[in-house]
């Protein structure tokens, strides 16, 4: 669907500059920003954003664990 909107001209030639530094288009960011306001958002979109933030992250501990320490209980005697 197309819509029209009416925008101060430094308005739009300034989120035409934030759209450009973040990679995408004037239009994308509308849409985006559409989207996440109704709650639009398609869950394979989500699933797939959260399968390579899982991806990208390293959730390894620094050091080993021995069992006692793993079943340790603060407090506890």
């Amino acid at each position: 669907m197309n819509v029209t909107l009416s925008l101060n001209d430094r308005v739009v030639a300034e989120a035409r500059r934030i759209a450009q530094a973040r990679g995408t288009s004037l239009n994308q960011m509308i849409r985006d920003y559409l989207q996440q306001l109704t709650g639009a958002d398609d869950v394979e979109a989500v699933i797939a954003e959260l399968s390579q933030r899982w991806a990208d992250e390293n959730y390894r501990s620094s050091s080993t664990w021995t069992r006692e320490e793993l079943h340790e209980r603060p407090g506890v005697s």
